[in-house]
């Protein structure tokens, strides 16, 4: 159990049957009335943030989320495949077990799994990734002052907004957390 009190951005809780990580919090003193704790809470499983308030000193389960380092594989059409680094055993998951991250997943790209009671209820990647770009509109010359942008389709199939000079064949620098682009690498 952890007390409202002890919340610090990152700890994961139990709470209504699912696992959430606490991502924002505020400790509020009212000049009239007891304490109490403002949080934004995100759903490990899928995503959804949430916001709650708790009475301060309020206990919590704690959820043990364990956090593996693997390897993505391959993946076989409907499954993908991760190799545990510590000992090889292979862990086979689901898209929707991935979430998000399938689009930045590369192979040979080592991440970490979230296991929570033997479950896997997660992945985190690495926060850049080096993706090349398969198709994009051509540049055309006069396009670079701008300032604009055009969609481009990675190798995994992630399609990110990028500048007018990014061609077909570029390697790009994508930030993983927000999808963003963030230079030529």
């Amino acid at each position: 159990m952890i007390s409202t009190n002890d919340l610090k951005t990152g700890v994961t809780i139990e709470l209504d049957n699912d696992v959430f990580t606490v991502v924002d919090f505020q400790h509020v003193k009212p000049g009239k009335g007891s304490a109490f704790v403002r949080t934004k809470l995100k759903n490990v499983r899928n995503g959804a943030v949430v916001e709650r308030t708790f009475n301060a000193g309020e206990k919590l389960p704690r959820a043990r989320v364990d956090r593996r380092e693997m390897q993505y594989l391959y993946n076989d059409g409907e499954t993908y495949n991760l190799m545990d680094n510590q000992n090889y055993d292979q862990l086979t998951v689901t898209k929707d077990q991935l979430g998000e991250a399938v689009k930045f997943l590369k192979e040979n790209t080592n991440c970490h799994v979230l296991l929570y009671q033997g479950a896997v209820i997660g992945v985190e990647l690495p926060n850049f990734a080096e993706l090349e770009v398969v198709e994009t509109a051509p540049g055309i010359k006069g396009d670079t002052a701008s300032g604009g942008s055009k969609p481009a389709t990675l190798e995994t199939g992630a399609v990110v907004q990028v500048p007018f000079f990014i061609e077909v064949g570029d390697v790009l620098q994508i930030d993983t957390r927000t999808g963003n682009y963030l230079k030529r690498a």
